[in-house]
């Protein structure tokens, strides 16, 4: 499914135009982008957990050339899925 897809399934369930649905869609993306950023969780209790971790710094290689390369520290954003999840696509 994809972004488009998710927009058409919310609006088809909750009766929402499509623009209104692709709003609210939009919203919850940004308000957990948001979140996110400031270094927030954010926790849907029954659907999962939005979390980031940090990544040091390392060294890599470049695939083309074998060369070392330097990898930046980063920040990754994470998604655990919760136990009501699991538990639908698992039935």
């Amino acid at each position: 499914m994809n972004k488009q897809e998710l927009i058409g399934a919310v609006a088809d369930t909750t009766g929402l135009s499509r623009g209104d649905a692709s709003k609210a869609v939009e919203g919850v993306f940004d308000a957990i982008t948001a979140a996110l950023k400031k270094g927030d969780e954010v926790r849907l209790v029954g659907f999962g957990t939005f979390t980031c971790s940090q990544r040091k710094a390392s060294t890599g290689r470049n695939p083309r050339t074998g060369e070392p390369m330097q990898i930046k520290a980063s920040t990754q954003p994470k998604f655990k899925a919760g136990k009501g999840l699991k538990d639908s696509v698992n039935r």
